[in-house]
């Protein structure tokens, strides 16, 4: 089986293009906090559970940041 992956794909699409690395990074990281080993490349083999873990954190992490950056802290 072929996997291809579309970058024109709205739903996947980085809104600020600059921000992608730091995404990744985040990605990256989190996945490592919670013992989710991730490639470089293709992700497929890993749980539906483990990647809403991952992505469910994301969120967390990027609305805290929000929050202070709004508060001024």
């Amino acid at each position: 089986m072929q996997h291809n992956r579309s970058n024109n794909n709205k739903s996947n699409r980085t809104l600020v293009p600059e921000a992608r690395q730091a995404l990744d990074q985040m990605k990256y990281e989190i996945a490592s906090q919670l013992g989710v080993n991730l490639q470089q490349d293709y992700n497929g083999n890993i749980s539906a559970r483990d990647a809403g873990r991952i992505g469910g954190n994301i969120v967390k992490k990027l609305i805290e940041q929000q929050q202070r950056q709004m508060s001024g802290k």
